[in-house]
């Protein structure tokens, strides 16, 4: 019998899927279909300290192997979020869970975190410093190694719970990004969010998304999410939740030898909103094939 246990800053896990920010809702919605209790864990919707409407339509392009998205994180808001929709994911799901964080400011962030730090089903905070299609957003910090480890430090300080930074691969080195955090206190790291992509329409001559650029996402970047994920564990000691294009176990085996100790499915999940439940069903088989009797001894197992 295969063991797919692994733990996450002294959490565990009875798998290592996790539905990724932005792609299952506030996990509800999904508990209609499935029971969602056999994930891993869940990332919830990135959540900011007001209400956002997000950005203008269109704000989907279809591309080969993969979607650009320029949402804007819509959200209800901090406030909504823990009086509403926290208490209602607690009714159908018995687990802890990550909340991802979005922020203009220091200030923002902060509150944020001092926010859900109170929450009892709150595990992890996932701090997203990466988001590329919100004007004057995390961009702005997920670029610069100073910018960023100065939100780590400021979230660490008002939270008692394991504190993971969401990385941009929007950067000439993640490397320095991800050592900058680590060295600022952050428990672990998110990677890699969505790259920064554009289509344009050939009958109008003008760009489809309404915000003309979004974040890349599914099949056509998971082999950038490993490289880059296998880089950053080289470089630090703290764990890593690898994402990016995941869609099969067999990809989920593959980013934990690059180093992911735990994975995130984004895109996946809105072209099959059973891709969670089917990825964990066929662990077990795959892990039998390639001789894995336990995940947990597999991550960073492809370094030398």
């Amino acid at each position: 019998m295969v063991d797919t246990k692994i733990t996450l800053s002294g959490l565990t896990l009875s798998n290592p899927v996790i539905p990724a920010s932005g792609t299952f809702g506030y996990g509800a919605e999904f508990a209609e279909l499935f029971d969602i209790n056999i994930l891993g864990s869940l990332s919830f919707k990135g959540t900011t300290l007001e209400p956002r409407f997000g950005n203008p339509t269109p704000r989907i392009a279809e591309c080969e192997s993969g979607m650009i998205n320029s949402v804007g994180l819509q959200n209800p808001g901090l406030k909504a979020v823990c009086e509403h929709e926290l208490p209602k994911l607690a009714e159908v799901f018995k687990k802890p869970v990550i909340a991802n964080l979005s922020g203009f400011s220091i200030e923002e962030y902060i509150e944020c975190a001092m926010a859900m730090d109170k929450q009892q089903n709150v595990g992890i905070i996932e701090v997203n410093v990466s988001c590329p299609n919100v004007h004057g957003g995390g961009m702005s910090f997920g670029v610069s190694p100073k910018a960023a480890a100065e939100v780590t430090r400021a979230v660490k300080a008002v939270t008692t719970k394991p504190v993971y930074i969401k990385l941009s691969p929007n950067v000439t080195d993640i490397v320095s990004i991800a050592l900058a955090c680590e060295e600022a206190g952050a428990d672990g790291l998110s990677l890699i969010n969505t790259l920064l992509a554009m289509r344009i329409d050939l009958k109008t001559k003008k760009p489809i998304l309404a915000n003309k650029m979004g974040g890349l996402s599914g099949g056509a970047i998971f082999p950038l999410a490993v490289r880059m994920v296998y880089q950053v564990y080289e470089a630090v000691k703290i764990p890593i939740i690898g994402m990016g294009g995941v869609s099969s176990a067999e990809d989920v085996i593959e980013i934990m030898l690059a180093g992911a100790s735990a994975v995130q499915i984004g895109a996946a999940n809105l072209k099959n909103p059973y891709a969670c439940k089917e990825i964990i069903e066929d662990l077990p088989r795959v892990m039998e094939k390639y001789g894995i009797n336990s995940l947990s001894e597999i991550i960073g197992g492809a370094h030398a």
